[in-house]
């Protein structure tokens, strides 16, 4: 079973992701662990992150895996917390617009999906590029004001409120605004507010629409 959940930062993707594998006893794939994994990568080898050249050879010769937790291993080592850095949150959507990086880390998300027999999938093109024939596919979306407070409170920065919203928007624009996977709600694709919704909230309505399409 293959389930795709996109949605744009702090509507609650991950965590919910991570509770639904569990629950299903499948693999959860933080897909933006990995394009986090490389721009850290970029960072470190001193390349240019505008580049489309310079980022796709980290790209086509990074190793990437998950542990037993779900968090990324960068050729073995943990990438937690340095892929969570803000100076990789605010260059990965730059790394990441780039088609020679998205095109092999697509296709090691859909290895690793192979390899495990299915999985629980979160990110920002899974239901429309990676795994667009997903049996179950969704996105979860929340306002800007309510992501930026779910934001803060998890960073325990409540006075970063009004920077934090601003660079959730601006992440925004350029995620749904790349030429190359767009954030974007795809056609079959079930869309669900979060606002006002707790992760148990969302995690059971999952459930729910799961269970209801099971043969």
């Amino acid at each position: 079973m293959i389930v795709a959940i996109d949605g744009p930062a702090g509507a609650g993707k991950s965590t919910v992701a991570k509770s639904l594998a569990k629950r299903l006893g499948l693999h959860f794939l933080d897909t933006g662990a990995m394009y986090r994994a490389v721009t850290l990568q970029v960072l470190r080898r001193g390349l240019d992150p505008a580049s489309g050249r310079d980022c796709a050879a980290v790209a086509g010769s990074i190793e990437l895996d998950f542990d037993a937790q779900g968090k990324v291993l960068i050729g073995g080592v943990p990438g937690e917390p340095h892929i969570r850095s803000r100076e990789v949150t605010g260059l990965v959507s730059a790394v990441s617009a780039h088609a020679e990086v998205r095109d092999p880390i697509v296709a090691l998300q859909r290895a690793l999906a192979a390899r495990w027999g299915g999985l629980v999938a979160e990110g920002r093109d899974m239901t429309t590029v990676v795994f667009p024939d997903a049996p179950h596919r969704f996105f979860l979306n929340a306002s800007s004001h309510e992501r930026a407070r779910r934001r803060a409170l998890e960073l325990g920065t409540p006075d970063d409120l009004e920077r934090i919203r601003l660079e959730i928007e601006r992440r925004d624009a350029l995620d749904s605004s790349r030429g190359i996977a767009p954030l974007r709600v795809g056609p079959g694709v079930r869309e669900i507010d979060t606002d006002g919704k707790d992760a148990t909230d969302v995690l059971e309505l999952l459930e729910r629409l799961i269970e209801a399409r099971a043969p």
